[in-house]
């Protein structure tokens, strides 16, 4: 039987190995993406190793209007991961109140919006799982990254409270919250930078996107089926 995955923000770099990875186990997916056409192109063209249906879907989250496009191109769903996001680095005092409004609508609103959605189809299956690519500066927080801190931290609040409403109706919400991933997103950092960086992490270096996939792989397996409302660390030992 056919087991479909909405993957939002299939195109980023940790979007593309968690695509890849359920792939690679069976799933057929929904890939979201909106503006990195580029990425999506790669990420089918790598997909057709493993044969199996994978359906792009182009929406701009940022919208009410793209959320609602998005939902109508879901037929059947058992699993759902959020991993659509954007960084913004940058003083508080110096942000806009239109990047404050983009980035509440893109991390938060969409997420609750698409869930609400989409909850009546796992309903009819009586089971799935739901998962939110969250980060490390949802739990703790950062300097120049105050409305990210705020929207990644929403993301964990919504996953808890979300998890124990549902829970009767068989399906499991949990998050992944990655640390230092090696990824285009810290291409901005010097050398010495990512030096200093990474002799912060315990282990020693920065993750990879193929190991956030795993913890990903896990949390929606049978093997996490005692799972629910727990916020998984994908960070090296960063800030633990």
């Amino acid at each position: 039987m056919k087991k479909w995955a909405l993957i939002t923000g299939a195109s980023g770099e940790i979007g593309k190995a968690i695509s890849r990875k359920l792939a690679a186990e069976g799933y057929y997916l929904y890939l979201h993406y909106y503006q990195n056409q580029q990425g999506m192109d790669e990420l089918l063209q790598q997909l057709n190793e493993w044969n199996g249906e994978y359906i792009p879907i182009r929406a701009d989250l940022s919208t009410i209007e793209g959320v609602e496009q998005l939902v109508q191109s879901i037929f059947q769903i058992d699993d759902i991961v959020f991993c659509a996001g954007k960084e913004l680095n940058k003083l508080l005092i110096d942000t806009n109140e239109e990047e404050i409004f983009f980035h509440i609508q893109l991390h938060m609103s969409s997420t609750i919006l698409l869930t609400k959605k989409l909850l009546p189809k796992l309903y009819q299956k009586e089971k799935g799982a739901i998962l939110f690519i969250s980060s490390i500066w949802g739990e703790t927080g950062a300097a120049l990254e105050t409305v990210y801190s705020a929207v990644k931290g929403g993301q964990i609040a919504f996953a808890k409270a979300l998890s124990k409403e549902v829970a009767r109706n068989g399906i499991r919400v949990n998050v992944v919250s990655p640390g230092a991933i090696q990824t285009r997103m810290n291409q901005f950092l010097a050398e010495e930078e990512k030096y200093d960086l990474e002799m912060e992490i315990a282990l020693g270096r920065m993750g990879t996107p193929e190991e956030v996939s795993e913890a990903v792989s896990f949390l929606l397996s049978p093997k996490a089926s005692y799972i629910t409302g727990e916020v998984l660390r994908v960070n090296g030992g960063w800030y633990t």
